[in-house]
């Protein structure tokens, strides 16, 4: 389980540049949720899931995962327990090494392959044979060779390759076309079903958000002001959550990346 509890932040405070980002927010996160996150542009999306892996330390409020405060805890250390996917294709993977190399370093084989036995190297190949995107066959090519697609659904396996307490997935399909992206989508949820994952996903697809994972929240000005699962979720539309949203916030939701999806 993910707590947070009362988080906070704040930059530039002081300044005339001061942005509260986070605003007394609490959230707690059971295992096996799988949660899709959408707001608009500057909400707190991308600024929670920096929080919660270690990427700045918030001003105030505890996150804890399973039991464990971690609020203290450098960014470093949290990734052993916490996967996380970025909107960038390009990040989370070293493009200079192979599909080989790349899992191997996932697999904590170092990865070099010295490092790699021959029975790794059959798991590896039957590993991304199941991405059916063809890597089996381009196992000493450069990742940074690949597509965007075939390196962020890679990714997606070498973040999840030893299952983390933890996943995050940062609009991790935005930068694709629409059918990759429905097929990176597919794998996620896949991996995550097979694996019992706990996941938060930030989207801007207002239907994924729907019809992926088990619930959805809504953010607004750093704070959670919509949360839903079960009976309520199934039965709402995309025109609930825009009229859910000026309820809650007390205005339109004025983000056309997700108006027009």
């Amino acid at each position: 389980m993910l707590r947070l509890s009362h988080i906070s932040k704040t930059f530039n405070p002081g300044t005339t540049d001061s942005k509260k980002a986070l605003d007394d927010l609490s959230l707690d996160v059971n295992d096996g949720d799988f949660i899709t996150i959408i707001g608009a542009n500057g909400a707190g999306k991308s600024t929670l899931f920096n929080a919660i892996a270690g990427s700045f330390i918030t001003d105030s409020g505890k996150i804890e995962l399973n039991g464990k405060d971690i609020s203290l805890m450098p960014e470093h250390k949290r990734a052993r327990k916490i996967g996380r996917l970025f909107q960038d294709p390009m990040r989370g993977s070293a493009p200079g090494m192979t599909v080989e190399e790349n899992l191997a370093l996932a697999a904590g084989r170092g990865g070099w392959l010295s490092h790699v036995s021959k029975a790794d190297k059959k798991s590896f190949r039957e590993r991304v044979a199941l991405l059916d995107m063809g890597l089996e066959n381009r196992m000493n090519q450069p990742v940074g060779l690949l597509s965007g697609g075939q390196r962020q659904a890679l990714t997606l396996m070498m973040a999840t390759f030893e299952p983390p307490e933890l996943l995050l997935l940062d609009e991790h399909t935005a930068a694709l076309d629409p059918a990759t992206a429905e097929k990176v989508l597919s794998l996620t949820e896949s991996i995550v079903a097979e694996n019992k994952l706990t996941c938060m996903m930030i989207t801007h697809n207002m239907q994924s958000a729907l019809e992926l994972g088990n619930r959805t929240i809504m953010m607004n000005a750093g704070k959670i002001i919509m949360d839903i699962s079960g009976e309520e979720r199934k039965s709402i539309t995309v025109n609930d959550l825009l009229l859910k949203f000026r309820e809650a916030s007390g205005k339109n939701l004025n983000n056309d990346r997700m108006l027009l999806i």
